[in-house]
């Protein structure tokens, strides 16, 4: 299941990569990540929203929503 996840605070290459890292770790197929329109956008199987959510604030971002 594709899900775009809204993140505030990525300021550069390296937030996108550490947010990239944590999303893989999980067991997500990241498909983009942007600084400029503050998402990731990802593929998921098994994987709730919660834990996403978890996942990106445990490495220093806020998850506005997700969809």
């Amino acid at each position: 299941m594709k899900k775009t996840i809204s993140i505030e605070g990525m300021m550069c290459g390296h937030c996108t990569g550490r947010v990239e890292t944590a999303l893989k770790a999980l067991g997500a197929t990241v498909i983009e990540t942007s600084v400029e329109l503050k998402h990731a956008i990802v593929e998921v199987d098994n994987i709730t929203d919660e834990k996403l959510k978890e996942t990106i604030e445990d490495v220093g971002y806020d998850v506005l929503g997700i969809e």
